[in-house]
């Protein structure tokens, strides 16, 4: 059995952890820490885990880390860049669900997150943990950044146009919105429901922290720089992220759904829906799914790829855990067989 640790077991990311982990068939959990609440009980905080979850949580002590094989950071930016070398030293291999990894480049990393890199020689180790792109690199990894939940639905969505080279790469739009518990586990005025609710707002239209991760993403796949237009939004509702994606053709394109269907044929998590469908983002609650169509509005030169997930499944914990899977050389679905709760 895999010992697994995680590492700020108390946010949101982190009990979800917990919900699909106390369920996977190969993983036993060792140590879940949280400063705050060191000494009490995780099924006093989550009533929803007991009877699934033994455990108490701890201080995050590098020593007692290392007994396990991985170490899931569910923590702040900045966390796991200043702990996973010396997990490393041990053997002990990192999946980390915060930015610290993401980027390759360290002066991109201090420009948008405000300090230097703590272990810059590991950003070029670390794999990008989207496993429909590098899952063979992943099967031999020892740190993996999981990627942002915004960056998983937007390059699921444009990668097939990108990588087929169908598409103009300076004139790309995301426009997406995500419910509120992508903000995270903290008590902030404007998460409250009584701002959030009957509302709906764009925000970081300035340049928001997804941004880099998603054209560095974007930019591997197409083999030269790309112009994206990022605009996040918040939606009056708790789980899920919709993206609507926008690209120009560069003359006339094949069948779009044709080429779709192919890229993510035989994906376990992701689901190509039938001509002129709009997915919602109920049908992926819960689970470690994205769904996406694609349209030709007009038959004009524009195509409209929309792409929703689960921003706290295939957006953060689902898919790390797909990325355990694939580092232990388990079954990708293991623990991650859900269906997406409706309504």
């Amino acid at each position: 059995m895999i010992q697994a640790g995680i590492v700020g077991g108390t946010g949101y990311t982190g009990v979800e952890l917990l919900r699909i982990l106390a369920l996977h068939p190969d993983v036993v959990i060792r140590a879940v820490t949280s400063r705050a609440d060191a000494g009490s009980r995780v099924d006093a905080l989550y009533p929803n885990l007991r009877g699934f979850v033994d455990a108490v949580f701890s201080e995050p002590d590098i020593e007692a880390l290392s007994g396990c094989d991985v170490v899931f950071f569910a923590t702040p930016n900045g966390t796991a860049m200043r702990m996973a070398p010396q997990l490393l030293e041990r053997g002990v291999k990192v999946i980390d669900l915060a930015a610290d990894f993401r980027l390759r480049d360290p002066a991109v990393w201090e420009q948008w997150y405000g300090e230097p890199h703590a272990c810059p020689d590991l950003l070029q180790e670390a794999v990008y943990g989207l496993p429909e792109v590098n899952r063979e690199a992943l099967r031999s990894a020892r740190v993996v950044a999981n990627p942002g939940c915004y960056p998983t639905a937007v390059q699921l969505g444009l990668l097939p146009l990108i990588e087929a080279g169908w598409v103009h790469p300076d004139g790309l739009v995301a426009d997406a919105k995500s419910g509120v518990s992508g903000a995270g586990r903290k008590a902030e005025i404007a998460n409250l429901m009584s701002e959030t609710g009957e509302s709906f707002k764009a925000y970081g239209v300035p340049g928001h922290r997804h941004l880099p991760e998603i054209r560095q993403g974007l930019e591997l796949a197409a083999g030269q720089s790309v112009g994206l237009t990022f605009v996040p939004h918040l939606l009056p509702m708790i789980r899920g992220i919709h993206a609507t994606l926008y690209a120009r053709l560069k003359g006339e394109a094949g069948d779009l759904q044709d080429l779709y269907e192919s890229r993510y044929r035989g994906e376990a998590f992701v689901d190509v829906l039938p001509a002129g469908s709009h997915p919602d983002t109920r049908n992926v609650r819960g689970a470690n799914r994205c769904q996406i169509a694609v349209h030709r509005p007009q038959g004009g030169d524009t195509v409209v790829i929309l792409s929703v997930i689960d921003n706290l499944v295939k957006g953060a914990a689902g898919q790390a855990v797909q990325n355990l899977n694939l580092m232990f050389g388990l079954d990708e679905r293991a623990g991650l067989r859900a269906i997406g709760l409706y309504p």
